[in-house]
């Protein structure tokens, strides 16, 4: 067997590869580069739909690790049942961080301070002035305390809020302060002005912004989705924005790309960026990077970085 690494990106524009391997180019198009049976390493697609992403793993049947380009992994899943026992899955960990805290920032001040209002007036020739609401002395609310809630938080620091609240799936102490449990997300929702989703995508939370999560947030609280579309239930929050109650700010939608027949689109106080959190200047040096450093410890038979299951595997 070859071992084969298919790449996204042409393997002449990244620096440093380790030697040994045979680097195949292949970002999605119809033709594979090669016998998809010979891949020992296969680095999904960037930005692709999930049917185009799993297509080669039912005869990737040597591969031995599966790297993704993004923090989640909902649109490989699919396609895992296809892999023998052993395969690792990582996720790309370290790349995103800094433009989805950029863009979250970005979101949540361009909603509170009014900044689509303002381009429209622009668009007008319309001085719109008056008061909004500013970010400093906020209440907000963290819910997914990865490596990407992390560094939201360390944006937040200096824009004077108030308090920041932490929540994941399960309980721990940080250097900042406590995450909270899952559990304890119902009582802290009515405490918060701003509600943040950065949590990945599973089944315990998709949908989990449903009627009764967005009925616990406070009147005139912000609520922005940077985490997956189906961790919010559409229906369910267009109810509450038609009231305006509050305000929501979406990276990131569930269908995507969002039709433009949608009434998201034109429902009141909600902000839509087209999940935009990770495609960035920042993407590609960032990416290059991870793969030099994880192609390298795969050459040397190093511990991989970001191993977020192993097929086959017990899941306790």
């Amino acid at each position: 067997m070859t071992a084969d690494v298919w790449l996204p990106i042409p393997p002449d524009e990244i620096e440093g590869l380790p030697e040994g391997l045979v680097y195949r180019f292949w970002n999605g198009e119809e033709d594979f580069p090669a016998d998809p049976a010979d891949c020992a390493f296969y680095v999904v697609p960037y930005m692709k739909p999930s049917p185009l992403c799993v297509r080669p793993l039912p005869r990737m049947s040597h591969v031995e690790v599966v790297q993704t380009l993004t923090a989640g992994i909902d649109h490989v899943q699919p396609g895992l049942g296809h892999l023998r026992p052993g395969v690792r899955l990582c996720n790309a960990r370290g790349v995103h961080e800094a433009s989805t805290a950029e863009l979250t920032l970005t979101l949540i001040l361009a909603s509170l301070r009014g900044v689509p209002d303002f381009v429209r007036a622009q668009d007008r020739g319309e001085w719109l002035g008056g008061f909004r609401p500013a970010l400093a002395d906020k209440n907000v609310l963290i819910v997914g305390y990865g490596s990407i809630g992390a560094a939201i938080e360390d944006r937040l620091v200096p824009f004077e809020v108030a308090r920041v609240a932490r929540v994941a799936r399960s309980g721990r102490t940080t250097a900042r302060g406590p995450v909270h449990p899952l559990t304890e997300l119902p009582a802290l929702l009515p405490e918060a002005d701003v509600v943040i989703l950065s949590t990945p995508l599973t089944g315990t939370t998709r949908g989990l912004v449903g009627a009764d999560f967005l009925s616990r947030m406070k009147d005139g609280a912000l609520l922005v989705n940077v985490a997956r579309g189906p961790v919010v239930d559409a229906k369910a929050l267009l109810a509450e924005l038609e009231t305006g109650r509050i305000t929501a700010a979406l990276d990131v939608t569930e269908p995507e790309p969002l039709p433009r027949e949608h009434p998201l689109w034109r429902a009141p106080g909600v902000l839509i960026s087209p999940h935009v959190g990770g495609p960035t200047s920042a993407f590609l040096p960032r990416a290059r990077r991870l793969l030099v450093d994880q192609l390298s410890r795969y050459v040397n038979r190093e511990p991989l970085r970001n191993v977020i299951l192993t097929t086959g595997a017990s899941t306790g």
